[in-house]
């Protein structure tokens, strides 16, 4: 087992070595602090980048030189985001749980909120396929469920281009970040309860199959407060050359496009969601507990999709 470094201090952040990815040393720089809800980082065709909080029911975007704006002032409660190549903008929403389109606001539409009559819980990631097509995980209720709530099995779905919303699996403990492979043959689910990325293969019509076991995650299991155990492993990342990146307890650990090990970059604090952004998509950043941090790369995000 490769040996996992621990959580860097504030003040030093910098990369390891990893082939292809990033080079050594290079400083993991925190751009702001004292955000709510860090998640959803999505890179936009203007190289800015844009992330949701999903606490203040705000999304906000960072250009190229580090300006903080707010781009929606209310956006639903919305986590994950995704880009059509229209330009419209999805979102996994929260309090008002559902997941569709929110901006631009003549475009706006709801996509699914409930599933055979129970709504949904807390949709939390998504990722759209080149057909039109939408997959997203709802890992059930955080916290306690709503008066009016019907408590669901957390869960991951599939919006088909018709607007059929397909089940597709209810055995992962707790489904979060989500993720295609470039050429969209593999779908990956980042399980926050267990020690592995969960792969399936698609095929033609967006149906997945041959569930498994994709790539162990290195060190980053910890026990939790209620006595079970979670690695962390939330928002995933893809670059031009099928690596998988994930935001897990350790830090951000890259996998090769077989599932195989390549490193951990350390950070200060717990990561929650990563994107590639910036022109050339050679720009790393990362939310994750009220802060945003960036740093440049080798490797190139996958250009194909906005994430």
């Amino acid at each position: 087992m490769v040996s996992i470094a621990p959580v860097q201090a504030e003040e030093d952040p910098v990369t390891p070595a990893i082939a292809g990815v990033v080079a050594g040393g290079v400083k993991i720089r925190l751009i702001k602090d004292g955000f709510t809800g860090t998640e959803g980082p999505l890179g936009l065709p203007d190289g800015s980048l844009i992330f949701t909080e999903t606490q203040a029911n705000r999304i906000t975007r960072i250009d190229e030189n580090d300006n903080v704006t707010t781009y929606i002032a209310d956006s639903n409660g919305a986590n994950g985001l995704a880009l059509s190549v229209n330009g419209e903008l999805y979102a996994a929403q929260t309090l008002k749980p559902r997941v569709g389109i929110i901006h631009p606001a003549d475009k706006a539409k709801v996509l699914a909120e409930q599933y055979d009559g129970k709504p949904l819980n807390r949709p939390n990631d998504l990722v759209l396929d080149k057909k039109g097509g939408v997959y997203f995980t709802d890992p059930g209720a955080n916290g306690p469920v709503k008066p009016d709530q019907v408590p669901t099995k957390p869960a991951v779905y599939y919006t088909k281009p018709s607007g059929e919303l397909v089940l597709i699996a209810t055995d992962i403990e707790r489904p979060n970040g989500i993720q295609l492979s470039p050429d969209e043959k593999v779908l990956y689910v980042a399980n926050t309860a267990g020690e592995y990325i969960i792969a399936y293969d698609i095929a033609a019509d967006g149906s997945v199959s041959n569930k498994r076991n994709f790539a162990k995650l290195e060190d980053a299991l910890q026990k939790t407060e209620t006595g079970g155990v979670s690695s962390g492993a939330d928002g995933l990342a893809v670059d031009a050359d099928g690596r998988l990146y994930v935001a897990a307890n350790t830090g951000i650990q890259v996998f090769s496009a077989k599932g195989e090990f390549l490193g951990n970059i350390a950070l200060p604090r717990k990561a929650q969601n990563i994107a590639f952004s910036g022109k050339d998509k050679r720009t790393f950043y990362i939310v994750g507990r009220g802060a945003a941090y960036k740093f440049p790369t080798l490797a190139q995000g996958y250009t194909g999709r906005a994430k």
